[in-house]
Order: structure tokens, then sequence, then C-alpha cells
């Protein structure tokens, strides 16, 4: 189970550098989300697999069963789909608020700051 884990991990970070290397932003964007599932991922995957054992506590003992899953993986895979959530919808909202004001979603033509043709700052002090 954890080699196929680590193989779609593997995928998954493939294709979101794939494609955080183009120069559309809403696919710069769906990278962003890719790579953070592949994170969670394998965050997922170091607290060890299991279906045998659940990572609960019984009454009366304090301690999980011998061959438990390490259940502090899971509530930080947990955290981090809330916080990759609220990030995409912020990032996804300035998205599209830049295509509506400069009408494009290339990065390149987006050189409102920094324009071709003209001087560059000064650099130095």
């Amino acid at each position: 189970m954890e080699v196929a884990v680590a193989v779609l991990t593997g995928l998954y970070f493939a294709v979101s550098i794939y494609l955080m290397l183009s120069q559309h932003i809403i696919r710069i964007l769906l990278g962003t989300v890719t790579l953070s599932t592949g994170a969670n991922l394998t965050i997922f995957a170091m607290g060890r697999i299991t279906r045998e054992v659940p990572p609960i506590i019984p009454d009366g003992r304090y301690l999980p069963a011998e061959g438990a899953a390490n259940a502090l993986p899971q509530a930080l895979v947990l955290t981090a789909i809330v916080i990759a959530f609220s990030l995409f919808a912020f990032l996804l909202v300035l998205v599209m608020r830049s295509y509506q004001e400069l009408g494009t979603d290339d990065t390149e033509a987006m050189r409102d700051a920094e324009p071709r043709g003209e001087p560059l700052p000064p650099l130095g002090y």
C-alpha cells in the first residue's frame, strides 16, 4: 500500500511541477493545489497506513493498540486540507480579479509593473 501511495505522490509532484512551469496563471494555481495534495499524501503515508487497527484509544487505556496508525499525521493532513482550500479560494479570487483587470491570464502579458523596453530602475545605493 505504501508503494502505491509513494508512486501516486511522485505523480502528483510531477504533475504539479509541470503545471507550475506554465505561463497561464490558472495552470499555476492548479499546480499549487496539486502540490499541496502531494504534500498531504506524503504526510499521510508517514503515519503508517493500516486498516487492521484503527488509531482509537480504548476505554481504560492510555495508549492505542499495538500496530495502530499514528493519528498525528492524519490530524495534520486535515488541518492542511482546510488551509489549502482557503489558500486556493483566495488565489482563485485574485486570479479572477487580475483577469478582469488585465483581460489575460498569460504571465508574459501581465507586465504592467515591469513593461518591456523601459530602462531599469536604479539597482544600487
